[in-house]
């Protein structure tokens, strides 16, 4: 079981599982998924924006949903969330995330690197559409583990089609990994989008490769920090954000500083 212990009382884990596109599909397999592998008594909510990309597969699709993650993890302050997970394979706007609040924010590419890394020397990611290969490349650089990775590789579906196609998306995926188990000299498959969040088993199956998955790869790991006792550290530059004015549509981001 996984307790929080606040004033010496124990309750059980609350982490909030954030997809940052507005697709509710999504979000559901997204939440199913990250309760599966949660531990008994930990409380799984997964959430999205109210507004913003029904899909997330640019540089500009990322920057509005940003917006949205940050919105949620406001809402997850007033219901004293304890971790969140920003779903989305791009991890946008997580830097923004943890300046908001002490509770472990973890992006599911960043969780899914680590999480590689532990159990194989090298790993290739297989994801959806050839543009977001670029930006998980930026990504390994950004986190470090470009060293670990072999290659990059795209399945070519839009990320919609995890859903509305999911026999032949599921199809390609496989595909992609055989290609990256033959071709690449890897130990292990990194699955580069929350979409594929429930494929996991099947494509391990297929594939007999270690498969791991960003979303349920977070929540083990926020889990043993909170576990750990540990939080976003309000040192630097992940500090709360200073006070001042905001103009306009985001006047209410005025005042966001936290004692």
């Amino acid at each position: 079981y996984s307790f929080v212990y606040i004033h010496g009382q124990a309750r059980f884990m609350h982490i909030r599982v954030i997809n940052p596109n507005t697709t509710h599909a999504m979000t559901e397999t997204i939440g199913e998924a990250a309760k599966a592998v949660a531990a008994p008594g930990t409380r799984i909510t997964a959430s999205q924006p109210d507004s913003g990309p029904v899909s997330i597969e640019s540089h500009f699709d990322e920057a509005v949903s940003a917006l949205g993650v940050v919105e949620e993890v406001r809402a997850g302050e007033r219901e004293g969330t304890d971790a969140y997970i920003i779903a989305c394979f791009g991890d946008p706007g997580l830097y923004a995330a943890r300046e908001l609040t002490r509770a472990p924010v973890i992006g599911i590419a960043e969780a899914a690197f680590h999480v590689a890394s532990l159990i194989s020397t090298r790993f290739s990611v297989v994801t959806t559409l050839p543009r977001t290969l670029i930006i998980a490349e930026h990504l390994l650089d950004n986190y470090g583990f470009r060293h670990s990775c072999r290659r990059l590789r795209a399945a070519d579906i839009p990320v919609l089609d995890l859903e509305e196609n999911p026999d032949i998306a599921l199809e390609r995926i496989i595909d992609e990994c055989l290609k990256a188990k033959r071709e690449d000299n890897i130990g292990a498959i990194v699955l580069g989008c929350g979409g594929m969040a429930d494929l996991t088993p099947q494509i391990s199956d297929a594939v007999g490769l270690p498969v791991v998955e960003g979303v349920t790869a977070a929540v083990k790991l926020a889990e043993a920090v909170v576990g750990l006792g540990l939080g976003t550290s309000k040192f630097g530059d992940l500090a709360f954000p200073g006070s001042k004015r905001f103009t306009g549509r985001f006047a209410e981001y005025s005042d966001l500083a936290h004692g």
